[in-house]
C-alpha cells in the first residue's frame, strides 16, 4: 500500500504515493537474452562482444527491461491512468557489470512526486546490487494538488556541439525490441498508434536512448560496456527506420547529449559517462 504522506489531506493525491513500496522481484536471464537486447538496440553480428557468447559483455542498459516490471507495477495499482501517462526521463547508474547470465533481485519504490500543474510525476526507483534505475511518469491532468514542481529541465549546453554522429534505427527495431519485454501494442499495431495520434507504430523510448550510447560511445572512443551512467528526457517518438543526429558536448568519458530528426528533437537533456579503459 501507499506510504501515508503527512502533506495530503483525507483526499487522496498523487504524493500519497510518495514513499510506496513496490515490492520485490527477481529476474533470471541467459545470454540469449543478452545478446538478443544488444540487437535489438542496434549492435551488428560484427560486434562480437556484444553478440557472440564467448566474448559477452553485456550492456548496461540491459538493466532497464530487467526492472521494467516496477513502473508496470506502480500504473497497475492505480496511481494514474496508464492510457494516458507518458515516460518523461530515465536515469541509470551502474554499480557493477551485469553478468552474462544469472538472477538479480531487485527492490522498487515511488520516489518523489512532482507537481508540474497540468500533470504529476512520478519517480519510480529500482535498487539492485549493480544498478540504480530511476523513471520519470508523467500523468497529465493528475497536478494541481499543492506540491513541489521539482528540478526543472537541464540547460542546453553552450555554443556548438564537440562531435556529432548519427543514430540509424530500421524498420523492424521496434518489433524485435518488443521481445525484450515491453509488448505495449503501439510499438506494433498502427490502430493502437492511431489511438495516441501517431501515424504509425513508434520505437521505444527506452530502446531510443539505449541505441544513442552505441554510436556516442564510438564518437568519444569509448567502449558501450563501459556505461556507467545515463540520462535523458524524452521529447518526440521516433519511427522505426528513422534516422537521426546526435549531437554531443564534451569528449573522453562524459558527454551531454541530444538526439534530433528533421521534425524535432527526440531526446533532451542527455548525459553519458563511461568508465575509462
Amino acid at each position: 500500500m501507499p506510504a501515508h504522506d503527512a502533506t495530503t489531506t483525507d483526499t487522496p493525491t498523487p504524493a500519497t504515493w510518495r514513499g510506496a513500496e513496490l515490492g520485490t522481484r527477481t529476474v533470471t536471464y541467459d545470454e540469449r537474452d543478452a545478446i538478443l537486447y544488444a540487437l535489438a538496440v542496434g549492435a551488428r553480428a560484427t560486434d562480437l562482444d556484444l553478440v557472440f557468447e564467448d566474448r559477452l559483455r553485456v550492456l548496461p542498459t540491459f538493466a532497464l527491461t530487467l526492472a521494467q516490471w516496477a513502473p508496470d507495477a506502480l500504473g497497475s495499482l492505480g496511481a494514474f491512468d496508464t492510457k494516458t501517462a507518458l515516460h518523461g526521463s530515465q536515469q541509470l547508474d551502474v554499480l557493477s557489470p551485469l553478468p552474462k547470465s544469472g538472477s538479480i533481485a531487485m527492490t522498487a519504490r515511488v520516489g518523489d512526486v512532482w507537481d508540474k500543474g497540468r500533470a504529476a510525476v512520478f519517480e519510480v526507483v529500482v535498487e539492485s546490487e549493480y544498478f540504480v534505475a530511476t523513471w520519470s511518469l508523467f500523468a497529465p491532468g493528475a497536478g494541481g494538488f499543492g506540491g513541489d514542481r521539482g528540478p526543472s529541465a537541464p540547460a542546453q549546453p553552450d555554443g556548438e556541439p564537440d562531435s556529432t554522429a548519427l543514430l540509424t534505427t530500421h524498420a523492424e527495431q521496434a518489433a524485435l525490441y518488443r521481445l525484450t519485454g515491453d509488448r505495449h501494442h503501439i510499438h506494433i499495431d498502427p490502430d493502437a498508434a492511431a489511438g495516441i495520434g501517431q501515424p504509425r507504430p513508434i520505437l521505444h523510448g527506452l530502446c531510443t536512448l539505449a541505441a544513442t550510447t552505441l554510436p556516442l560511445a564510438q564518437e568519444l572512443g569509448a567502449h558501450p560496456a563501459d556505461l556507467v551512467a545515463l540520462s535523458g528526457r524524452f521529447a518526440a517518438p521516433v519511427f522505426p527506420g528513422d534516422t537521426a543526429e546526435i549531437r554531443a558536448w564534451g569528449a573522453s568519458s562524459e558527454a551531454r547529449f541530444d538526439v534530433t530528426t528533421e521534425a524535432g528533437a527526440v531526446l533532451s537533456g542527455g548525459r553519458a559517462v563511461f568508465a575509462q579503459s
